[in-house]
């Protein structure tokens, strides 16, 4: 069942109880919205005691997504960023796969504004048309990334250290950077 509450400092927080959860647990998007899932089990009033005891977390969250770089494009931007995308990305992605020795289905670009990019269990590979908005080092970390998928189709330690390997030790400082941007 979900239901809103109008925060006094955290703004509209989304109430989501439901059997899936297990537990109580609060999630911070990178719009700010915020979200409080908790199980039947758990009354509102103690799940609403829960989210105030984090409330100065919750704030530091949203605050830290506020920060990040984001561009805000028009809509004539972003087909060009489509068109710069469907010209550049897939054969960056060929240029990469073939130098470390990888293969991968169908290349598509998208205006995902969830993730950079994802892999398919058949390795093909979607990418967002706002990669194009990332300096050139992090575009080819996010498409090693989705390529390590293609061997890889999970987060495991196998999956990081073929990242490492293809980054040239670089996974975690590329992975630190890449997070100071957000989709938009």
């Amino acid at each position: 069942m979900l239901s809103r509450l109008q925060h006094p400092t955290l703004g509209e927080v989304v109430l989501s109880c439901t059997r899936r959860s297990t537990r109580t647990t609060i999630t911070v998007r990178p719009s700010g919205e915020v979200r409080l899932s908790f199980p039947p089990y758990i009354s509102q009033r103690r799940a609403i005691a829960f989210l105030e005891s984090k409330a100065e977390w919750i704030k530091a969250s949203q605050a830290r997504y506020a920060e990040r770089k984001s561009p805000s494009l028009s809509k004539e931007q972003i087909e060009a960023l489509r068109a710069e995308a469907k010209r550049i990305l897939p054969r960056r992605v060929e240029e990469l796969a073939s130098r470390h020795g990888l293969r991968y289905g169908n290349v598509t670009i998208r205006a995902a504004r969830s993730k950079w990019g994802s892999c398919t269990a058949k390795g093909n590979l979607s990418l967002s048309l706002f990669l194009m908005t990332l300096p050139e080092h992090l575009r080819d970390y996010v498409i090693l990334h989705e390529l390590a998928h293609t061997v890889h189709h999970n987060h495991s330690p196998r999956f990081h250290a073929l990242v490492d390997i293809m980054t040239d030790g670089r996974e975690k400082e590329l992975a630190r950077e890449l997070r100071q941007y957000a989709i938009r």
